[in-house]
């Protein structure tokens, strides 16, 4: 029983500040909640924007408790960085974390700059996984840059998901140590299925799964089909602002039955998805890191994207994928008609595996997790 009570008096108690959480799904969220649920020597709170109202305001999600601040509309995410710091304040009063961790330079990345004021001992480890344009980023937070900065000033530690964003830290005023640990892949559902492809379709098959945003390039893809051969179609899955506009494009150049879009695809279903298409695309013109890039090199589906961003950290031309040149539809058909050309399946398969074979090495949770536990353990239990 006395051995019982010191090993929870030696819990770590960590606060998380992030703007979204589950249910609300994107990559820093699925991130987080991979890392929370495997590091189970941690307790862990989350404080987030509620949104919508139909979430509560506090419930248990994996290993986190999620207390959400607002009442159900967008506003919520300015509340949660003016008040995010006074609940946490609260939370931490009645039981002392030793730490916080916020996930990206946002609002609630500005509400754990605010509880650092107040709490200055208290460890703060910040997390960029940002995958906008950050000039742009940089343009929106101009009218209160100084709090803004506060973000990455006052972080004691900076974990980035790519060696881009490790570089933008630093330029935005980061004094504390700075470190590359990308998101993961659940190598337990994105595995590779040797027969590849769908044998009961005809044709060719792109394939990506992306937010239908300007950033994701997939206008470019869309230029590029009158390129490319009849038989090849473009399965899009994925939603946003931009769907009515990609819609009109095809239209326009005559492609929109070659055009499928799929919607929003779950994740339970994506890794089918991507392994239905021959081929991956996403011709960013901005990205952090790029998750389904790896996700589709994990099940054995050759990627092709822009050296923008991230991506250089894991797509090397004619190794591990196919680089095409930005804002290009002649470069994206050129790599297409390469790829999908089956005369080329001896120099294309290689790629395959040395794709998957990185994933294996650099990209699965558990290389992830062993890496943020040791960030973790040096980090919070000071």
């Amino acid at each position: 029983m006395l051995k019982s009570s010191m090993a929870e008096v030696k819990r770590q108690r960590i606060l998380i500040f992030s703007t979204a959480y589950l249910p609300l799904v994107g990559g820093a969220e699925v991130a987080v909640k991979e890392i929370t649920d495997r590091l189970t020597e941690y307790d862990f709170d989350v404080l987030t924007a509620r949104l919508d109202r139909k979430l509560p305001r506090r419930e248990q999600v994996g290993r986190a408790t999620v207390y959400r601040l607002g009442w159900g509309l967008p506003v919520d995410k300015l509340w949660l960085a003016w008040g995010g710091a006074f609940l946490a304040t609260r939370l931490h009063s009645r039981k002392p974390y030793n730490g916080v961790w916020a996930i990206m330079a946002s609002f609630g990345g500005l509400a754990a700059a605010r509880f650092k004021v107040r709490f200055p001992r208290v460890p703060y480890l910040l997390t960029l996984q940002e995958g906008d344009d950050l000039a742009e980023v940089e343009r929106k937070v101009r009218v209160i840059k100084r709090w803004w900065s506060s973000i990455f000033t006052q972080a004691n530690n900076i974990q980035c998901i790519s060696t881009y964003l490790a570089v933008w830290a630093r330029r935005m005023g980061a004094t504390g140590e700075v470190v590359v640990i990308p998101n993961g892949v659940d190598l337990n559902k994105f595995t590779r299925d040797e027969r590849g492809g769908n044998p009961t379709e005809t044709g060719k098959k792109i394939v990506t799964a992306s937010r239908l945003v300007h950033k994701n390039g997939l206008d470019l893809v869309i230029k590029a089909l009158p390129l490319l051969p009849a038989d090849v179609t473009f399965h899009i899955a994925g939603v946003g602002p931009e769907e009515n506009k990609l819609k009109a494009l095809a239209d326009e150049l005559g492609v929109a039955r070659r055009v499928v879009w799929q919607g929003l695809v779950s994740q339970a279903d994506l890794p089918a998805f991507l392994q239905s298409g021959e081929v991956f695309i996403r011709p960013s013109r901005t990205e952090g890191l790029g998750n389904a890039f790896l996700e589709a090199m994990a099940v054995g589906v050759p990627v092709v994207g822009t050296l923008v961003g991230g991506i250089p950290d894991f797509l090397t031309d004619r190794v591990t994928g196919f680089a095409v040149e930005p804002d290009s539809p002649a470069s994206i058909a050129t790599a297409l008609s390469f790829v999908l050309d089956d005369k080329n399946k001896e120099q294309v398969g290689p790629i395959i595996h040395q794709a998957r074979q990185l994933i294996e090495k650099k990209y699965s949770w558990e290389t992830i997790v062993k890496d943020m536990s040791l960030i973790f353990h040096t980090f919070f239990s000071r």
